[in-house]
């Protein structure tokens, strides 16, 4: 007998909740997964809702058109089962980041800093010496991110915020803002698990499944870090950052060379330096 169909239609956190969901034998001898990606506007396939008997997704409001989920939903089964599961999100450890077009993991003090045309070592140590709590409100930032993570976590059953909120401060929860580390992507997968009565996969199941975003740990500011009293991070800490480790410093002096030689894909200029220093 055949297995039967899921469809997940979610961003980038897709692939690493199927490989932890597929850690249960319910799962995994039930359903055979299909992922559609939903930030890159992946058309949904005709057919493959209508054939789905579980659809595991990520909430899109009306302005996706065709791919929000209430229009998605329209397209199941009458005898689907369907779940919305988390879309995780969290600024917290990066108060200053921009989700501005143009440009990877933006900073906007950095980019203030590079606006006002003031050369690049005396960018470097401004940004470095003086404390962002200076131009941004960080509290506010912070209690900012946690209403819009509890607008988020509403429209799921699967809840996770109260863990960031107990834990962010003592471990690094996050790799960058939308891309949770192991921790809570295990936990969303139980959660989900749990929803659908099937069982969790063991613990050392899940430490197989290795961190979900390995190559890229956003450097967090040492004075975000000890504003808001992280345990885990200070300046002397080491990132991992597309096969090099590197400090917050060396992290931003890259960020200043990228914006100042035109690059708009730091992404692969962070690679490419990478690939250069190691050879």
């Amino acid at each position: 007998m055949g297995k039967e169909l899921c469809v997940i239609h979610a961003n980038c956190q897709g692939e690493p909740l199927l490989k932890r969901l597929n850690r249960s034998p319910d799962f995994a001898q039930r359903f055979e997964t299909r992922i559609v990606t939903n930030y890159t506007r992946e058309p949904m396939p005709d057919g493959l809702l209508e054939h789905a008997s579980l659809f595991l997704y990520q909430y899109l409001g009306d302005q996706w058109g065709p791919l929000a989920s209430q229009a998605l939903l329209k397209r199941l089964a009458d005898n689907a089962r369907s779940l919305c599961i988390p879309n995780m999100f969290f600024l917290g450890y990066w108060p200053m980041w921009s989700g501005a077009p143009g440009f990877d993991y933006r900073d906007r003090r950095l980019d203030q800093l590079l606006d006002a045309g003031i050369p690049d070592e005396q960018i470097l140590t401004l940004y470095l010496r003086s404390h962002p709590a200076k131009h941004f409100g960080l509290n506010d930032l912070l209690e900012e991110t946690f209403r819009r993570e509890q607008a988020r976590e509403a429209v799921t059953p699967i809840k996770y915020l109260g863990h960031i909120r107990e834990h962010w401060r003592t471990r690094r929860l996050f790799n960058t803002v939308n891309h949770p580390g192991a921790e809570l992507m295990d936990l969303s997968a139980c959660g989900i698990l749990d929803h659908l009565a099937m069982t969790r996969p063991t613990e050392a199941a899940l430490d197989q499944c290795g961190d979900p975003f390995p190559e890229f740990q956003q450097p967090i500011h040492p004075l975000v870090a000890e504003h808001f009293g992280l345990a885990f991070t200070n300046a002397e800490t080491l990132y991992e950052v597309y096969g090099q480790k590197m400090t917050f410093a060396h992290y931003v002096a890259h960020y200043i060379d990228c914006r100042r030689n035109g690059i708009d894909d730091f992404i692969s200029y962070l690679r490419a330096r990478a690939a250069n220093e190691q050879a």
